[in-house]
């Protein structure tokens, strides 16, 4: 597919990209598509723009699944269509986008990496069209779902679906654990099983190659695992020690 997308459904394309694995989204439907995440920074949020326009030239719309920097430091390339995101994406931009950035910046200065100037200078754009727990969009005729499932990767993690298609943002990882800085273990695996009740094709996660359902009930199961671990310590879950002890911090300390 042209600009390295990959068609998953009826005109429902992956952009898989080298950096971080992470992969983007794009609808396309009559004279409007949808674009699902916009990467690190503006520079690689007007590369992943114009690689959209590879494909279409309609009006656009953006949603992006959570509020990491990854997912969101591209929004402004977009602008000024509307961008969607879960109320608390919102919020968690607003309260943590410097401390992102700094954070972001300070390990790829570290690395030499020259992408750091370029985070350095994102500006950081806030969805302005909020879900509390789900919306359907009308791309071009076709009916988009978002939806919040509950708490998982973040506090504000959206699913968007359309037909078979699934972007489950990091709620689903492949390729690499599931990231718990910001995360809600114990809860993760339920938002998880009301994911699956959806899945009827291929799954795309939040960065990785595309999955499906038996993949992510895999990951659920394992998720369900580390949170009977953490709250009754017995033989450890198979992910690597370094993810199970962030995960140790995000459990809540009894009374």
């Amino acid at each position: 597919m042209t600009a390295g997308w990959r068609e998953v459904g009826d005109r429902v394309f992956v952009r898989r990209h080298r950096e971080l694995d992470l992969n983007c989204g794009l609808v396309v439907g009559d004279g409007a598509c949808l674009v699902v995440d916009t990467r690190s920074h503006l520079g690689e949020g007007q590369a992943l723009a114009e690689a959209v326009r590879s494909v279409t030239g309609h009006p656009w719309t953006v949603v992006n699944t959570h509020a990491h920097h990854d997912h969101s430091f591209g929004n402004a390339a977009f602008r000024p269509a509307a961008v969607w995101g879960t109320r608390r994406c919102a919020e968690g931009l607003d309260a943590t986008g410097e401390l992102q950035r700094a954070d972001v910046v300070t390990g790829l200065r570290a690395d030499g990496d020259p992408a750091a100037e370029l985070v350095a200078t994102a500006p950081i754009d806030t969805p302005d069209h909020l879900v509390d727990d789900a919306a359907v969009l009308d791309v071009g005729g076709r009916p988009v779902a978002l939806r919040h499932l509950g708490r998982g990767h973040t506090d504000g993690d959206l699913v968007v679906a359309v037909d078979d298609a699934v972007f489950a943002g990091d709620l689903v990882e492949e390729g690499a654990p599931p990231a718990m800085e910001d995360a809600f273990p114990l809860e993760w695996p339920a938002t998880l099983t009301a994911l699956l009740a959806g899945v009827r094709g291929p799954v795309v996660p939040g960065h990785g190659a595309v999955v499906d359902a038996a993949f992510v009930a895999a990951q659920r199961d394992e998720l369900a695992r580390l949170a009977r671990w953490l709250t009754d310590p017995g033989a450890p879950p198979a992910f690597d020690e370094h993810t199970r002890a962030v995960a140790r911090t995000r459990v809540p300390v009894p009374d």
